[in-house]
């Protein structure tokens, strides 16, 4: 017997005078699925003649008669339904001439073969279904029963009402949704499946009287409704992890996307505009009333609070932005100013629909300012990434030192990240939250102003760098971007190469100039703001540095100069000459120049010095410059000119050996601007400046050698004599 709902689909055949009434009840017999028969043209003539001549209470005794179709009429019907499943009256009468058929006898082969593709793709829909109901039935259970083991993180015991996020109301709320979407599924399944699913799993209470674990699942954002709706987003998400840290890591990273997100839409009284540098802060009061039970805990006494918020508009998609935030590799590199280190460590879930909603990691990173006077920050964090329902992504950072029982560390991370927002012409709304706890006791005096001031680790430097890489990134994709008026003209292909030696010059800079735990500084002198810093390293197997001994050395020093100021005398070529002690007095000639954005400073050039210095006369310096409100970077390293022909030409740039020196040039944090607006643009052009100066020299071709006090002392004049010439280049007579 067939399915009701597969004879219903059909009424259209008995929508035929009451002649047809005995073909209803013979259809059900051609509704064979192996065996394809239809009544013979003979016998459906006289049905309709008996019909009309016997009493219509009698039902007619005479045996119904059936005509099997020949194996050569069966093979033609089905060559001709893979081409044409409804066929028209002219073809049935076509086919049925040249099959020696009646075109009601092709008809109603037609419609069975089409009732019995109808019913196959049901059946396979069916058992497709049922698999997904169990599979949805089982995924549920086992989280419940993940959830039926929560302990709390700071006394083990059970996890209790008080203990969560939210009030009972939002839970309420937000199971009450999720029931709802459960529901609509279940609606949707049973339409297929053929019965009513359950509305709701027997085991999970009524939102009326929830219990602890329901409401230490509810606050999650919606994780049910992920489960359901995306599908397995956190179905690898406990690998690694013990029984117990399951739902308190799943319940981490929900909740802290859910503070994100409550943050970075939220304006006053949670977030304060500060007049003078327009540098949008956290008020602290209204934070701990919004989320009184902080999900990483109480702040410690030996910690102090930073936390911003900033936004601004980057020319990139939001599926870009997210893939680069996602990638340890791509997000060191756009932030090499800000990250000198940064590394996956487990990859929970990966998401799904192949994009990233849903994904989560484990990562470790090292937040820097391109400085040997100020600690690196160095987190264990978890990243979780989330697509909402508007559209909109979000990516949310969190320390993972709550998970188990540790010292207090020296920085962690409450929920901090972004929110990116769609915008036509493949732009995006950017806005940043970032949210930290930090030791500040190590930072040198000098720095402390900037780094309270949220300039040195806070948002607003996130977003600038961002939009300033971004622009650098579209740069590097076009292809009609003009070299400038300069010496060499290089081919779409030898400026990309070019582009992509320039940013591993600037990656290697900026993660040597700042304090990493991969090397340590060794002070040479003792002379306060103006120490000199160095460190030696060994070069054997790396093709993209010169074998040998390196020798780094770097020192930071305030001026009382704009910024904007230093920054456009360090980068013109024109002065190159009174800072430049290797230059030896040389002309410095551009050779190349390319536009890295709206900003005239921020490019690559390819310069020549002519010197009379026969080893110099050739040099050629390949150079990046770089700023924005928070920051500006003036780098540069002496390149092979055999090496530089390839990458010009569009060759491989990762054979060419490199050893970056440069600047570093940072706002000094005051609040006194000197008359300045106070606008985000005013922030590089007032004030004084603080200035990193690093170079890096090969000291000795040899790796086994040893490294000379005279080299050291060597090194250690030419930095204090740049640090000099800089001085008084750019310093007012009268300072």
């Amino acid at each position: 017997m067939y399915k009701p709902n597969m004879f219903d689909s059909h009424q259209h055949l008995l929508d035929t005078p009451s002649s047809t009434q005995k073909s209803q009840e013979t259809e059900m017999d051609f509704l064979r699925e192996e065996e394809l028969e239809s009544k013979s043209g003979t016998d459906i003539m006289e049905g309709q003649h008996s019909g009309d001549d016997q009493d219509p209470n009698q039902r007619p005794t005479k045996k119904k008669r059936y005509h099997r179709h020949t194996q050569h009429q069966i093979q033609e019907m089905e060559a001709f339904f893979k081409e044409c499943p409804h066929p028209d009256d002219k073809q049935r009468k076509e086919l049925g001439r040249r099959l020696e058929l009646a075109p009601l006898q092709v008809k109603f082969w037609f419609q069975n073969k089409r009732t019995q593709m109808k019913a196959q793709h049901e059946r396979c829909e069916n058992t497709h279904l049922r698999n997904e109901n169990d599979k949805l039935r089982a995924e549920n259970i086992r989280y419940k029963e993940a959830l039926t083991n929560a302990s709390c993180p700071h006394c083990g015991g059970p996890a209790a009402i008080g203990e969560m996020s939210f009030d009972e109301q939002q839970l309420r709320v937000e199971n009450t949704r999720l029931r709802e979407e459960i529901d609509r599924i279940s609606g949707i399944a049973a339409k297929y499946v053929g019965k009513p699913m359950l509305n709701f799993p027997p085991h999970l209470p009524p939102p009326e009287a929830p219990r602890s674990l329901d409401l230490a699942f509810g606050p999650q954002s919606g994780l049910l409704d992920e489960m359901y709706n995306v599908g397995d987003i956190f179905r690898t998400a406990i690998r690694g992890l013990t029984d117990g840290e399951k739902p308190m890591v799943i319940e981490l990273a929900v909740s802290a996307m859910e503070e994100l997100t409550r943050m970075a839409q939220t304006d006053e009284p949670m977030w304060i505009t500060n007049s003078e540098n327009s540098i949008v802060t956290l008020c602290e009061e209204e934070y701990a009333r919004t989320f009184p039970r902080g999900i990483t805990g109480p702040k410690p006494l030996t910690l102090n609070s930073e936390a911003s918020r900033a936004s601004s508009v980057v020319i990139m998609n939001p599926i870009n932005l997210v893939e680069i935030l996602m990638d340890a590799n791509q997000w060191t590199s756009v932030f090499a100013g800000l990250v000198s280190r940064g590394m996956t460590v487990e990859v929970l879930s990966t998401g799904v629909a192949g994009n990233y909603n849903g994904a989560l990691q484990v990562m470790t990173a090292e937040f820097q300012v391109p400085s040997p006077l100020v600690p690196i920050r160095e987190n264990f964090f978890l990243r979780y990434c989330k697509q909402h329902d508007d559209g909109t992504w979000a990516v949310v950072d969190v320390s993972l030192d709550s998970l188990r029982p540790s010292p207090v560390p020296p920085c962690r991370r409450r929920p901090s990240g972004c929110l990116i927002k769609e915008l036509p012409n493949g732009y995006s709304q950017v806005t940043w939250v970032e949210h930290v706890e930090a030791d500040e006791k190590a930072v040198h005096d000098m720095y402390k102003p900037l780094v309270s001031s949220g300039l040195a680790f806070g948002a607003k430097r996130w977003v600038a760098t961002l939009e300033r890489q971004c622009e650098r990134l579209a740069s590097a994709m076009a292809n009609n971007i003009q070299t400038g008026d300069v010496g060499i003209f290089t081919s779409p292909a030898g400026r990309k190469s070019m582009l992509k030696l320039a940013e591993r010059m600037v990656r290697s800079f900026c993660a040597g100039v700042g304090t990493s735990t991969t090397h340590t500084w060794t002070t040479l002198s003792g002379s306060g703001a103006d120490d000199v810093r160095v460190m030696t390293r060994k070069s054997i197997d790396d093709p993209g540095r010169p074998p040998g001994i390196v020798l780094s050395a770097a020192t930071s020093f305030w001026i009382p100069v704009s910024p904007k100021r230093v920054f456009d005398f360090l980068r013109d070529e024109n002065s190159r000459s009174e800072w430049d002690i290797l230059s030896n007095g040389g002309v410095i000639q551009e050779m190349a120049h390319i536009a890295n954005g709206r900003d005239p400073g921020n490019c690559v050039s390819l310069l020549r010095v002519n010197s009379g210095n026969s080893h110099q006369s050739n040099m050629l310096i390949l150079q990046e410059s770089s700023t924005d409100p928070t920051g500006s970077y003036v780098i540069y390293a002496p390149v092979d000119i055999v090496a530089m022909n390839v990458v010009l030409s569009g060759g491989d740039p990762d054979y060419v050996a490199l050893l970056p020196s440069g600047f570093a040039i940072l706002p000094d944090g005051s609040t006194n601007h000197h008359g300045g607006s106070g606008s985000s643009s005013d922030v590089g052009s007032v004030g004084g400046s603080l200035l990193t100066v690093a170079f890096q020299i090969l000291v000795d071709s040899v790796p086994t050698a040893k490294l000379s006090l005279g080299s050291v002392a060597t090194v250690n004049s030419l930095i204090k004599c740049t640090v000099d010439r800089i001085k008084s280049a750019v310093t007012p007579e009268s300072a």
